[in-house]
């Protein structure tokens, strides 16, 4: 049998993990019956569990443990952005003398508010979450651990305010910019804006820039790209724009095989640019324009961030926001304006 886990408890005593962490960490809201019958079921299931307090005393002066959680919905067949932003905090943690050690938040984890193991068992020193997880979860994995909690590519005042994030704001308005210098005007936005914050900030860059020229962006030309869990659908609208300003290149990659599948060339009639500058395998090299998220000067700073406030819990605090760059690949100049 592996190694027992709150969750395997819960199973076995017929209540939820929190009430089993609850129980075993000798917090309000449950029974004293009900905490000695977990205990003694936890007992008797070899369950051990070393404190924070003991495992930061025998990491004391040595190696550096670094928790990444990547949650399951950014995940896929082929290397995604989160991985490739994992790897590189991996090569920076080897450099610093730090072991990154990640592991998957699973849609059942994060629905039912199961720990992380790294988590629950107390073998990192600080966690660095990847993306953008429900408020409810960071709530309650708060709540649970004594470490430092950084947050990697997304922010919230309230929950996730030590964070690391790209200039999505600016990064987008000035790629909006970079569009009506080339000539364009009619414009869409893909991005599901609802489905996180970054989608979000990058939408509100955008607008800014279409408001600052004059245009009134249509509805059906602000288009979703994706559903809760993640995955990618996109519908072209009834009326074409001139470009098609996605919120990342994953969603730049869909919409180009689907404009493909439709008859159009890009970008010979229709232009599209992207938000990350990174080729999904899989995906058709198109050279579009993106804005280039420099993944790896955020993945030191969150490291920083984190090896910081393990040394001094008040240092290093905040939010960081890491700018990019425009990198300019194949666009055509509209010179003169064409209707599609």
């Amino acid at each position: 049998m592996g190694k027992v886990r709150m969750a395997d408890i819960a199973k076995e005593v017929g209540v939820s993990t929190v009430t089993v962490h609850n129980a075993l960490a000798g917090n309000k809201g449950v029974s004293d019956e009900m905490r000695q019958k977990i205990q003694k079921v936890a007992d008797e299931m070899g369950y051990h569990q070393m404190s924070a307090a003991a495992k930061r005393e025998r990491n004391k002066g040595g190696l550096r443990n670094i928790g990444v959680i990547i949650s399951e919905k950014y995940l896929a067949a082929y290397t995604t952005f989160y991985w490739k932003m994992y790897q590189e905090l991996a090569l920076i943690a080897t450099d610093k003398g730090c072991m990154a050690a990640v592991e998957i938040l699973k849609h059942d984890m994060e629905d039912n508010f199961i720990l992380p193991r790294i988590q629950e068992e107390h073998t990192v020193d600080a966690l660095v979450v990847m993306g953008e997880i429900s408020r409810e979860y960071i709530h309650f994995m708060k709540e649970r651990t004594d470490v430092p909690v950084i947050f990697l590519d997304f922010y919230d005042k309230e929950l996730a305010n030590d964070a690391v994030i790209a200039d999505n704001f600016y990064g987008m308005y000035l790629m909006t910019g970079y569009l009506f210098e080339q000539g364009f005007t009619k414009m869409a936005y893909v991005g599901s804006i609802h489905a996180t914050s970054s989608i979000m900030d990058r939408y509100c860059g955008f607008y800014k820039a279409q408001l600052e020229h004059g245009q009134v962006l249509p509805e059906e030309w602000l288009i979703e790209d994706r559903d809760e869990k993640g995955s990618m659908d996109i519908k072209l609208p009834e009326h074409m724009p001139e470009a098609f300003v996605c919120n990342c290149d994953l969603a730049a990659g869909v919409l180009i095989m689907e404009l493909e599948k439709q008859g159009y060339r890009v970008p010979e009639d229709i232009s599209v640019v992207g938000f990350d500058n990174y080729l999904y395998p899989g995906f058709p090299d198109k050279k579009i324009t993106s804005y280039e998220v420099n993944t790896q000067a955020m993945a030191k700073v969150a490291l920083e961030k984190a090896l910081k406030q393990i040394k001094n819990p008040a240092s290093g605090r905040g939010l960081s926001i890491v700018s990019g760059k425009i990198v300019e690949k194949k666009v055509f100049e509209r010179k003169t304006k064409k209707s599609f």
